[in-house]
């Protein structure tokens, strides 16, 4: 019989490969495939449903699984290990591969976007942007901590440490004036990095038309419009704005039983970077509603009064994904709040 669904557990140089046919009987179990053979081995079946856990190279091996004739899903891990039937402690690679090859069979499983080459581009850009300004952060606590040591203690706000430093720095006794001085240039060097990649972000928003439609949502930026269509392209996986707020983490979690509703916190079960820019923006939205009437202005003030300053900056942070769902999966066709 043909191989109808297959599950590959992916890896570094090893992968595991199991294929099942038509009535569910495995027809290809591989549980050590070379990196440099699995392309060849999945280009030479039929086509077929080929599942996969969403990690690192899954998308590009999506990629070439796709243009070979197959249908490729990606899952989150997540979602795989309840069809281990192994368990936790019969976890391998072929174990793996067999749950993940169960799973995407199901009905109603959830899958992960299939990111093209120019959405990982964009992904590529807030990474490396976010990457340099952690190591900012990192090199500035460091300033810190080591000024602490000759007992100059600092606020955390990065302006006034940069300039504190730089008025002791030459008070420092023997080797701390060099190290804080390296220290120092190399918050400048971040500096300039991160500022090179906001020109790049702005101008990969400035030359996409729906970048600039999501730009027109408050708390929407050129940041987090571009990190959006790098993540979620056209929306075309979720069937709702909930349920994206949902894959986001900004919608609370539920213990609900026998018909009373239990909620708690928002589970942030999403990317979190994708989740702080629009957080941050709707921070920026609640700022500036006071001074504003329009229907979106209203209802933030409204729910701050009722709810809360955090709560009400999480929802709108909600309703900014759910709009912005909207932009993306309706195009012209949705009409923006005024």
């Amino acid at each position: 019989m043909a191989i109808l669904t297959v599950g590959i557990d992916l890896a570094k140089n090893v992968f595991a490969v199991h294929g099942i046919n038509e009535v569910g009987k495995p027809e290809l179990v591989r549980p050590a495939v070379a990196r440099e053979k699995l392309h060849g081995l999945i280009a030479a079946l039929p086509p077929c449903v080929i599942g996969m856990e969403a990690c690192s190279g899954a998308h590009h091996w999506a990629r070439l699984f796709t243009a070979s004739g197959h249908t490729v899903r990606l899952i989150a891990p997540k979602f795989v290990t309840p069809y281990r039937m192994s368990g936790r402690r019969g976890k391998n690679d072929a174990a793996d591969a067999a749950a993940i090859c169960e799973a995407v069979q199901r009905p109603h499983m959830r899958f992960v976007p299939v990111k093209n080459l120019a959405q990982q581009s964009q992904l590529m850009l807030h990474r490396a942007r976010q990457g340099f300004v952690e190591q900012r952060t990192a090199t500035l606590n460091r300033i810190r901590g080591l000024l602490s040591e000759f007992g100059i203690v600092l606020p955390l706000k990065a302006a006034t440490v940069r300039r504190r430093a730089c008025e002791c720095l030459e008070d420092l006794p023997g080797w701390a004036n060099t190290v804080v001085g390296d220290l120092l240039s190399e918050v400048s060097h971040l500096d300039e990095r991160v500022t090179q990649y906001d020109q790049h972000i702005r101008q990969e928003a400035r030359a996409d038309t729906r970048a600039k439609r999501l730009m027109q949502l408050g708390g929407v930026g050129e940041t987090t419009a571009t990190c959006l269509l790098a993540m979620i392209g056209n929306g075309h996986e979720f069937d709702c704005g909930r349920q994206f707020a949902a894959w986001l983490g900004l919608v609370p979690g539920q213990y609900s039983s026998g018909g009373k509703a239990r909620l708690g916190r928002i589970t942030k079960a999403g990317d979190p970077y994708l989740r702080s820019l629009l957080v941050m923006g709707a921070r920026a939205v609640l700022a500036a509603a006071k001074n504003k009437t329009d229907s979106v202005s209203r209802w933030a003030l409204a729910v701050q009064e009722r709810r809360g300053y955090w709560k009400a900056v999480v929802a709108i942070a909600a309703k900014n994904a759910r709009m912005a769902w909207a932009v993306l999966r309706r195009g012209e066709d949705f009409a923006l709040p005024a």
